[in-house]
Parts: structure tokens; C-alpha cells; sequence
């Protein structure tokens, strides 16, 4: 008997089994992926007719607090922060969907996880993550040792450079713009759907 695989599966897009199991649950969902240059966390709602997004943040809204947005652990870290910040219903208990990524300790996702466990948000999930990497210290001393040899540290942190941003200093750039995620009262995006 032939049985037809659903576009999604066959392509590699989507795992049913474990989307319905996040389903079942009937809370909301904080969606975390990673693209090729940034964060992307949203908040999804399940509805018969399809997801229902009441949230959307991206990295690139680090900007506005002159953080450049890459895709590396801090700014993952603070894109969550920023997500929870604006997220309305903090009351709700949220679930984290990272889709197909691998649950890998100390990765990408889960220091997004953390952020918007840190901005408040009851995410269920019990996160433990070095503070020294949520900083970005491992990228500070990286760019301290290419220091000593110029070209290198302009070849690999040429947008640093570029942005006039010191790289051996951005885990006191990381401090900034944390407490200023924190003290702002962002309760509200362009992107936030009522």
C-alpha cells in the first residue's frame, strides 16, 4: 500500500511527531531559530486555521541599542531578553519549540531560552548556562589574542571594525545594552499583533 509523505516531512522542514507533541500541550510556544546572520524568537499561539504569531523579534532590532547583530551567543542571549520584554501575556506559561535544531548544551537556542527566561517570561525549562560565555568573554579574549597580529583581528572582525567597535570590549558592551533592555519599558513592538 502506498503511503503518501507530507511535503514538509519529506523536505526535511518539519517533525510532525514532535510538533504535536508541543500541540498537545495547549501553551503558547517560543519559537527560536537561527538564520545564517541572525536571531528570530517568536511567540506562537495554536489555532485551527494555523499558528496565530503574537510576537516577533528579531536581532536585528539590537541595533537601536548599538549592538550589532550577529549570530553568536550573546546576541542570542539579548534578542531574548528583548523578545520577553515585549511579549504582553508574561503571566502565560510558554514553552520552548526549537524545531529541528538538536538540544545542544550551551548552543545558540538555549541562550535565547535563557534571555527570555531572564526578561521574565515562564518558560518552562530549567536553563543553566555559563554567565562568562552568555557575556561573550570567549569572543572578548579571542579578539585580544588577534590583537597582537593586526590584519588578522581586521580580517575577522571586520564589522566590529568597521562600526568603530572595540571586540576586546564587548562583554562591557554586552552590560550596556542589557541594562538598558532591562530599564526601558518595552512592552510593545511594530511587529506585536493584538
Amino acid at each position: 500500500m502506498f503511503r503518501k509523505i507530507k511535503y514538509r516531512r519529506k523536505k526535511g522542514l518539519t517533525d510532525y511527531k514532535k510538533r504535536i507533541a508541543l500541540l498537545k500541550g495547549g501553551k503558547t510556544r517560543a519559537v527560536v531559530r537561527k538564520s545564517n546572520r541572525g536571531i528570530i524568537i517568536q511567540f506562537v499561539d495554536f489555532e485551527k486555521n494555523g499558528d496565530k504569531v503574537l510576537n516577533t523579534t528579531t536581532s536585528s532590532m539590537l541595533k537601536s541599542f548599538k549592538w550589532l547583530p550577529k549570530r553568536n551567543i550573546p546576541t542570542a542571549y539579548l534578542t531574548g531578553l528583548l523578545a520577553a520584554k515585549q511579549f504582553n501575556n508574561r503571566d502565560k506559561e510558554v514553552i520552548l519549540d526549537m524545531g529541528l535544531y538538536k538540544p545542544i548544551k550551551s548552543s545558540i537556542i538555549y541562550a535565547a531560552a535563557k534571555g527570555i527566561i531572564d526578561g521574565g517570561v515562564k518558560l518552562l525549562a530549567n536553563i543553566e548556562f555559563d554567565e562568562k560565555r552568555l557575556k561573550g568573554a570567549h569572543i572578548s579574549s579571542y579578539a585580544d589574542q588577534l590583537k597582537k597580529d593586526g590584519d588578522a583581528y581586521k580580517k575577522k572582525f571586520s564589522t566590529y571594525v568597521d562600526s568603530n567597535i572595540d571586540a576586546s570590549k564587548l562583554n562591557e558592551l554586552f552590560e550596556t545594552v542589557k541594562g538598558e533592555i532591562l530599564k526601558n519599558n518595552i512592552r510593545e513592538s511594530k511587529n506585536q499583533k493584538k
